[in-house]
Parts: structure tokens; C-alpha cells; sequence
């Protein structure tokens, strides 16, 4: 029960704190701007990673759930309550945002800003280059005391780069809450999709180059 628990606290974290900062920029007129919001995601995720990674692999990201089941780094059984917990946990952290800033119609939510297309790239790629990161990373236990950091660089800077077209989400979970609960549904196939398929392509590669049983010291994201 302590993993799900990690895993609802922590996307909880991701989104309030996440999707708050682009509520907060909204309403001060572009004061914390993309590299405020960027770093406020990256350094969420750090800290949360830190905070549970020992208890639950901090996966906060249904994608990498999803990912992990196919790699069979995680249970199926596990992988379901943390789907869950993620989803949640997010829906929890948008409907408290909704009840602070009341006249917010977005909410935070990703929202191309130009062709379906380029932001469906942008998810997929940017979530695959952030899943092989991941696994790369926890892989080799001399790099264990800095998994937070390297992570939460690698957001910090996709979000720096996708997000004035897709948003910057590579998360199911980021993108659904706030669409749920402003009501604002436009592309979040996008949202789901790309970067659920990013992750899956991500862990195949890894695993055919990785045949001789090099496994992720650790699920941690």
C-alpha cells in the first residue's frame, strides 16, 4: 500500500506544483515565464524521486508504468493501483488548483499551440529520449545518488524545448487531470497516446541492446 501512496503523493506534487506554476505565470502576467514553469517541473520531479524512489521507484507517469510492464520491470498487478494512484493523485492536485484560482479556464492544460502533428512528435520523441534516460541511468548504481538530478535536468530541459508548441507534458496523467477538470478536452488524444508509445519504443530499444540481463537498479522517474 506505501508504493501507491507514494505514487498518488507524488504526481499529486508533480501537478499541483507543475501546472500550478503555468496558472501562477498566467496570472502574473509572465512572471516565472517558460524557464520558471521548466525548472518548477524538474525540480518537482527531483524531489519526489528523492522523497520515494525507495519505496515506490517514484514512476509518477502512466507511461512509464506502462513501459515498465512491458520491460517486466514492474508487476502487472502493481502497475494498475499505480496507474491508478497517478491518475488520482493528479485529479486530486488540478481540482484543488480549480478551487484556488476559480476564474483559470485552462487549468494548465497542454494545448498545441500549432499542427497535431508536430506536437504528437514532440511528445513521442522527447518521452523516449526521457524513458532511455531513465533506464540508462538507474541501470548503473554508481550513478544511484544522482538519479533525481539527472532526471530532473532531462524535464526540465524537453519542457524547455516542446513546450511553447505541445506543452511539454510526456505524462497521461499531467495532461488528463487538468482537461478533466476545466473541461477543456482538445487534442488530449495527443497527450495520451505519444507519449505512451514513446516510452514502449523506448523499452524495446533498450532491451535489444541489453540482452545479457542489464536490468534498472531501479524504477525511479
Amino acid at each position: 500500500m506505501k508504493k501507491y501512496v507514494a505514487e498518488f503523493i507524488g504526481t499529486f506534487a508533480l501537478v499541483f506544483c507543475g501546472t500550478g506554476a503555468i496558472i501562477v505565470n498566467e496570472q502574473s502576467n509572465g512572471s516565472l515565464g517558460l524557464i520558471g514553469i521548466a525548472l518548477t517541473f524538474g525540480i518537482i520531479i527531483s524531489a519526489m524521486i528523492y522523497v520515494f524512489g525507495n519505496i515506490s521507484g517514484t514512476h509518477i507517469n502512466p507511461s512509464v508504468t506502462i513501459a515498465l510492464v512491458i520491460g517486466k520491470l514492474t508487476l502487472k498487478r502493481d502497475a494498475l493501483f499505480y496507474i491508478l494512484a497517478q491518475i488520482l493523485g493528479a485529479i486530486l492536485a488540478s481540482s484543488l488548483l480549480k478551487f484556488m484560482f476559480t476564474e483559470n479556464l485552462s487549468l494548465g492544460a497542454t494545448i498545441p499551440s500549432g499542427e497535431l502533428l508536430q506536437s504528437f512528435i514532440l511528445e513521442f520523441v522527447l518521452t523516449f529520449f526521457l524513458m532511455l534516460t531513465i533506464l540508462g541511468i538507474t541501470s548503473k548504481k554508481e550513478f544511484t545518488n544522482i538519479v533525481g538530478l539527472i532526471i530532473g535536468i532531462v524535464v526540465t530541459g524537453i519542457i524547455l524545448f516542446a513546450g511553447p508548441i505541445s506543452g511539454g507534458s510526456f505524462n497521461p496523467a499531467r495532461s488528463l487531470a487538468p482537461a478533466l477538470i476545466s473541461g477543456n478536452f482538445t487534442a488530449l488524444w495527443i497527450y495520451i497516446a505519444a507519449p505512451t508509445l514513446g516510452a514502449i519504443v523506448a523499452m524495446l530499444i533498450w532491451n535489444s541492446f541489453n540482452k545479457n540481463g542489464i536490468k534498472p537498479v531501479d524504477n525511479n522517474v
